[in-house]
């Protein structure tokens, strides 16, 4: 394995044997030469596929992309998620991709086969369901998954409209501490008034309203991104001091011993004040709820600021179900189908530019957000987006 990926640059992380086979393959193709494998369709979306994926951008077309998941593709069973895949040497020209069913049999296969040739643009029968999308998703970054409806939704939308930290906005995750148990208090008492900072968790947001709860983090960091001076507070030195042993026995402080006391990340003083939307790591469906300022949010949230954005407006168009659709694309689901409502996946949403949302569009977003509409939000954010429905 060592050698194998010595020899393959596409091999990083953990990535299985089968994305060498794939960049071999590939690099004996001439020119219009086509690759057609049958394998497990994770390098597409998962981190270690990244460097394949980037290769396949940059030097070749995606022709053609079957996701098989509920067939029976092989004569025994693996559980392997399979794909068929067709990659040609040359420049990206439109791509078909299907999505089967249980119902994919020899026949379908044939039918599918027969349309792939026609230049018709969409089908769907008992075994499968095919569009051909005018181009294919490019770069390193993961490739979306879903029916072939919503990837040529996701692909319009890719193209209209800009990524959501291209239009002023900027996404980032709350604090980790590295240790909880000593970091966050309900007793801010403990220490000196202006070393407990008011800290947002997850729980806070369940209702869709903030309804902060009384954490605390007990706040080792100055305004300007220093550690403090211990001897400057001795409320908090003391309470360090009570729990030394558990906070120097951590990787970090072990790295460094002199800072033994510090958080895994820095506290950024200006984000407390600031307005922002925070958004809960792993749910069912994507659930923003706004921070007025005032509080810090902890590594279990994600958050959104935006000075250019009413952050209501923006709360509306990220809780409707075209939000949804972008991270339901490129997001791993986990068991019992809960999502992660990570930074890397947020990025991708497209939304417009808020000087293009009309004054009546924006006020219908802010009432479906004040209320928890999904479904106003939705039907508001068809409209921004110029859809006239959501694809299934």
């Amino acid at each position: 394995m060592k050698l194998y990926r010595q020899n393959h640059p596409t091999m990083v992380g953990r990535a299985d044997i089968y994305v060498g086979f794939y960049e071999r393959a590939l690099g004996a193709l001439t020119q219009s030469g086509a690759l057609g494998f049958i394998c497990a369709d994770r390098w597409m979306r998962n981190q270690y596929g990244r460097e394949l994926r980037r290769l396949v951008g940059h030097q070749f077309s995606v022709e053609f992309v079957a996701i098989m998941h509920d067939v029976d593709a092989f004569e025994e069973s693996v559980a392997a998620y399979p794909a068929i895949t067709v990659i040609r040497k040359r420049p990206q020209t439109p791509a078909v991709v299907a999505q089967t069913t249980k119902h994919f049999d020899a026949t379908q296969a044939q039918r599918l086969v027969t349309w792939a040739a026609s230049d018709n643009h969409a089908e769907t029968t008992a075994g499968y369901e095919v569009s051909r999308l005018p181009s294919w998703f490019s770069g390193g970054e993961s490739w979306p998954a879903g029916s072939p409806a919503r990837l040529e939704m996701l692909e319009d939308l890719n193209e209209r409209f800009p990524a959501l930290e291209d239009t002023g906005a900027r996404v980032g995750i709350g604090l980790a501490t590295g240790a909880d148990a000593v970091f966050l208090t309900q007793d801010p008492d403990q220490v000196e008034q202006s070393r407990a900072l008011p800290m947002s968790m997850v729980r806070d947001a369940r209702t869709g309203t903030l309804k902060w709860d009384g954490t605390y983090l007990v706040n080792p960091w100055e305004e300007d991104g220093k550690l403090v001076d211990l001897d400057r507070y001795p409320k908090l030195k003391a309470y360090f001091e009570r729990h030394r042993e558990a906070l120097a026995g951590r990787y970090i402080a072990k790295k460094n011993p002199v800072q033994w006391y510090k958080t895994i990340d820095k506290v950024d003083s200006s984000l407390t004040a600031k307005p922002k939307l925070l958004l809960p790591d792993m749910k069912l469906t994507i659930h923003p709820v706004l921070d007025e300022g005032g509080h810090y949010p902890h590594h279990n949230l994600y958050y959104v600021v935006a000075d250019a954005w009413d952050l209501r407006v923006l709360g509306g168009l990220l809780l409707s179900r075209v939000a949804q659709a972008f991270v339901e694309a490129y997001a791993v689901r986990m068991r019992g189908g809960t999502l992660r409502f990570q930074a890397q996946y947020l990025r991708r949403i497209r939304v417009p530019r808020p000087e293009a949302i009309s004054e009546t569009d924006a006020q219908a977003l802010i009432r479906a957000f004040d209320r928890r509409d999904i479904d106003a939000a939705t039907t508001a954010a068809l409209r921004v987006y110029g859809l006239d429905h959501l694809p299934a």
